[in-house]
């Protein structure tokens, strides 16, 4: 009997984690598998722990990892993967929106031979105008500019073979964006079409914020054309430069030098925009260099921490 483990990270989801619990429970009851299921508490701050204890009291497939802060949902979806041992590894998140019944299907097409299930959003009717068009923005920005392609509407909730987790578990970098690290590795792979259904309860976690951060994440992760874009920047003030320096020697060429004024206005807008192009290029330099320097700290991605708030280990990226 193959094993499988199933990832889901938790963060303030007290009011649907016994829900969600026995939803999939049904959903993994008559699956011929060997289930482990690890919930993953990203530093909640409601009484979900107390929750998860009782569940795991009561249904021995399940582990409870609980970190020492709120590390974010990629470092969580990390310490699931770093905590996992079965053939297959499927994440999903517990609130509902990730459809447990939808598993069987996932495992069906990893006996067949795929490495990878990834999920595919239909985002249509089910989200704000907004999300989906800055989802959109998003993803046709990364697959413009990177070289390696995310799907649109991609979601964290999918099914991992155990050679594609440990070619994870070999990327130690610390700004992670797991659904392009996914498709760096490569691997067989097939796409499985969902519409979400709506949240059990309570609110998203994921505030603009933690979005903005994840964009940024994946742009600075996967691309260096932000870098580019800042050499094209310099190169185009050099070449109005050569256009200016041409115009200023006609005046000498034709004798007209008495027509030649130095203008403060356009003196000014010269500077101004040189000036907002360097900026623009100083700041994107700045950024990785500071990626860079995070990783070079060398510090955990996450921490773990045993009920009682003492340390039981780090995930240590080198």
């Amino acid at each position: 009997m193959k094993t499988v483990d199933l990832i889901i990270p938790v963060y303030n989801e007290e009011e649907v984690i016994e829900a969600f619990h026995s939803k999939l429970s049904t959903a993994l009851q008559k699956l011929p598998y060997e289930f482990t299921i690890l919930y993953v508490d990203d530093g909640s701050q409601d009484d979900i722990a107390k929750k998860l204890t009782r569940i795991a009291k009561t249904d021995k497939r399940v582990q409870v990892i609980a970190l020492s802060r709120n590390f974010g949902h990629q470092a969580a979806l990390t310490a699931g993967l770093d905590h996992s041992t079965g053939d297959y590894v499927i994440s999903l998140d517990c609130d509902g929106q990730h459809p447990p019944e939808m598993i069987a299907e996932m495992l069906r097409l990893a006996d067949s031979g795929y490495d990878i299930v990834l999920t595919q959003r239909s985002d249509e009717g089910s989200t704000s105008a907004f999300k989906r068009w800055t989802s959109t923005l998003f993803y046709s920005l990364m697959n413009k500019i990177g070289s390696t392609k995310v799907i649109p509407g991609a979601a964290d909730f999918r099914l991992l073979s155990r050679q594609v987790v440990q070619a994870l578990q070999s990327m130690p970098e610390y700004h992670r964006f797991l659904r392009g690290m996914v498709a760096w590795v490569g691997f067989k792979s097939v796409i499985l079409p969902y519409t979400p259904p709506p949240r059990m309860g309570g609110k998203t976690k994921y505030s603009l914020k933690k979005m903005l951060s994840l964009s940024m994440d994946a742009v600075f992760s996967f691309s260096l054309v932000p870098l580019y874009i800042g050499i094209s920047l310099g190169v185009l003030m050099l070449a109005l430069a050569f256009l200016e320096m041409l115009y200023v020697l006609s005046f000498w060429v034709t004798g007209n030098i008495s027509n030649l004024a130095p203008g403060w206005s356009s003196l000014m807008f010269i500077l101004l925009l040189i000036g907002g192009f360097l900026m623009i290029s100083i700041g994107v330099i700045g950024v990785y260099i500071g990626y860079i320097f995070q990783e070079v700290k060398g510090r955990p991605i996450y921490i773990i921490r045993e009920p009682d708030e003492t340390v039981d280990g780090v995930h240590d990226p080198d």
